[in-house]
């Protein structure tokens, strides 16, 4: 079982949308989790994240949780959604530091961050929960097996 964790600001938008849309492709030995640097706990998924989301017929409830030890553990690869994020995830974990990546990095080798979408219109948020999509579908490339793919 691959255990992927998904780590943003608040728990809020980006993080919770890439745990749903790697969960909702339902590929079997991986499980998918997110939480937030600065999350407060309990919060709701943003409006506009589950609309997104609901538009893709991908169900989700959620609430945020803060990124703590508990998920550092639990996690065989730790995507963050900006440079800033992993840098922070090195500096608070640097005995996980093998295992952070942010998303593009994983998936295309390049640089580069997730915009958040947070207080945007409906728009900025589909554009988001593209780019999630297919780094993903990237990153399940290097995840899986050559025959699985």
């Amino acid at each position: 079982m691959a255990k992927v964790l998904f780590v943003c600001t608040g728990n809020t938008c980006r993080s919770p949308m890439a745990e749903a849309i790697l969960n909702h492709m339902g590929v079997e030995g991986i499980e998918a989790r997110s939480a937030g640097i600065f999350a407060v706990p309990g919060m709701e998924i943003s409006e506009n994240a589950r609309e997104v989301l609901k538009e893709n017929d991908m169900e989700f409830a959620h609430v945020s949780k803060p990124l703590t030890e508990r998920e550092i553990e639990w996690a065989d690869l730790i995507l963050a959604m900006t440079k800033a994020h992993k840098a922070e995830l090195v500096r608070k974990y640097p005995h996980a530091k093998e295992k952070i990546y942010t998303i593009k990095e994983y998936a295309t080798g390049e640089e580069g961050d997730v915009p958040d979408p947070y207080g945007g219109p409906l728009e900025t948020y589909r554009e988001t929960f593209s780019v999630l999509k297919e780094f993903i579908r990237l990153s399940l490339k290097k995840m899986l097996p050559a025959d699985d793919k």
